[in-house]
């Protein structure tokens, strides 16, 4: 029995029904040679299929020289895949190789990330919180007085037939009594006297020419007198100066006449008289009605 036989397809395109008893001793040889081993057989099966129109007679010869480019395939195909057999045969540590790797890719990346770090990094800001100012004493401050405006002294329309010069004149009179708290009646006295001496003027004097540097409405020559009551310097009343301003003239008749025992009670004539020493006692009177409207329409 042959040792190839076994592994004959007897269907096959070169089965045994188309395999040639009269090959040449020398392929015979060769064939049953490397007929034992399986290799071989499969060579020999495919050597059958890769010319099944060829010619019978050459066949055989063919068979074998493309059988042997073959086997040289297979056997170098073989051994690639027995390694890779072999290779696969424990799956596990390939998969562990594979993580192992991509562990070190993994560190060496972090490696050049670490190089690449600045060695002392710059902090990064971080926010301060504000302290709280703690509630410190504000001093109040106080409101700026405002600027007293001077009320403008009402104007009083003339009555009593004068004129405004004579009516300024008038409340000057009523204002520096009031401040006094001399009474109204004691008003009515210093207006009409001033009418009398004065004319409700405020006079200089021609032989006292300092009394002319102060203000003045008109010039008379009755000796040294000056002012709205013709009060004397000589006589003490007081300095021209102060005898040019009419409140200081009326306040030093004022305070002249209130000393005067029971005046409030005296006719107007004789309680001007009393403060004046006029050489016309009587002319006095005939202002008093003239001082009294004045006076009411100052204080009204």
């Amino acid at each position: 029995m042959r040792d190839d036989g076994t592994l004959d397809d007897q269907y096959g395109l070169d089965g045994a029904i188309d395999r040639s008893d009269d090959t040449h001793s020398t392929v015979r040889s060769t064939e049953s040679v490397e007929a034992p081993t399986p290799r071989r057989s499969l060579l020999t099966r495919l050597s059958g299929l890769a010319n099944p129109l060829a010619a019978r007679p050459g066949r055989t010869k063919l068979a074998v020289a493309t059988g042997a480019v073959c086997c040289l395939g297979l056997v170098g195909f073989s051994q690639i895949g027995a390694g890779a057999i072999g290779g696969s045969a424990n799956p596990a540590p390939a998969k562990e190789e594979i993580a192992q790797r991509a562990a070190l890719d993994a560190a060496s990346r972090a490696m050049e990330r670490q190089t690449s770090v600045p060695a002392t990094p710059t902090a990064a800001p971080t926010a301060t919180s504000t302290p709280t100012p703690t509630a410190t004493p504000t001093e109040t401050k106080k409101p700026k007085p405002k600027p007293t405006t001077k009320p403008t002294p009402k104007r009083i329309v003339p009555v009593a037939g004068l004129d405004q010069a004579q009516m300024d004149n008038a409340k000057r009179i009523v204002q520096a009594g009031k401040e006094m708290g001399v009474p109204r009646r004691a008003l009515v006295i210093a207006v009409a006297t001033a009418m009398q001496e004065s004319n409700l003027y405020n006079y200089a004097s021609g032989v006292l020419p300092e009394s002319q540097n102060y203000p003045h409405q008109a010039i008379g020559w009755d000796h040294d007198s000056v002012g709205l009551f013709q009060q004397r310097p000589s006589s003490g009343w007081g300095s021209v100066a102060d005898l040019m301003n009419p409140k200081y003239a009326t306040k030093a008749f004022l305070s002249v006449l209130v000393q005067i025992p029971g005046w409030q009670d005296m006719a107007l004539t004789d309680a001007a008289q009393a403060v004046q020493v006029s050489a016309f006692p009587w002319a006095y009177a005939q202002h008093e009605w003239r001082a009294t409207e004045v006076v009411d329409a100052i204080l009204a």
